[in-house]
């Protein structure tokens, strides 16, 4: 059976890490939250700030609701912060905030991996809703050209996680420059930018790991079936 065959094992290390990083993300988000960031900004005016000090002056700045629901809308030029970092001025929120203005800088710097990833995305979001429907049918019906392309779908949706990690780790690193050379943020804040950003980045890491596994699992399968 798809869903029973010793092939699944082989999503216990990606699922295992997954756990992990999510783990690690609340619970370092939630100590650093606690923290507040002497810099002295809330993480809508740093956003700002920062934006306008890279001569980002279109780019707007939004509050929407939860909690790491920030993220970066390039098709609109806008950042959108959630309710727990807009108003916060805290060593988390400043961290996960300027993450998110990286972001918009890759953007505005035509960043090679984000122009590619924004132009898969699209594919990898059709990709990934059909790639299992064929797959499936595929293998219950015995029509392995069926299965074999919903591999093929699902292989844009590994190129997407995969283009995500040097998008991810560079928006990340660019926070941190800014916030220690720009900002003059203190060494003990930081570190615990580094931990919220290190965590969140693992996420991404867990995300690609099982995307992989699964198309190995697919391939494994497919073959079984010949």
């Amino acid at each position: 059976m798809l869903f029973y065959d010793p092939t699944f094992i082989l999503l216990i290390p990606a699922l295992l890490l997954a756990l992990w990083a999510q783990i690690m993300v609340q619970s370092n988000f939630s100590k650093y939250s606690n923290v507040r960031s002497r810099i002295g900004m809330t993480g809508s005016e740093l956003a700002r700030f920062i934006l306008d000090s890279a001569g980002l002056y279109d780019v707007r700045i939004e509050s929407i609701p939860g909690t790491l629901t920030d993220h970066y809308d390039p098709r609109a030029k806008v950042v959108r912060l959630s309710q727990a970092t807009y108003n916060s001025d805290s060593v988390a929120a400043l961290g996960v905030v300027a993450h998110e203005i990286g972001h918009a800088i890759q953007h505005a710097n035509h960043y090679v991996p984000l122009v590619v990833r924004n132009a898969i995305a699209p594919v990898a979001s059709f990709s990934s809703n059909l790639a299992w429907i064929f797959f499936i049918i595929g293998i219950f019906t015995g029509a392995m050209g069926l299965a074999q392309f919903g591999i093929l779908l699902f292989l844009a949706v590994v190129l997407f996680s995969i283009i995500t990690l040097p998008v991810e780790f560079n928006a990340s690193s660019r926070a941190l420059k800014i916030l220690e050379k720009n900002l003059l943020m203190p060494k003990d804040e930081l570190k615990g930018v580094k931990a919220v950003l290190s965590a969140a980045a693992m996420t991404y890491v867990a995300s690609t790991l099982m995307a992989i596994m699964q198309l190995i699992r697919m391939i494994l399968i497919t073959r079984s079936r010949d």
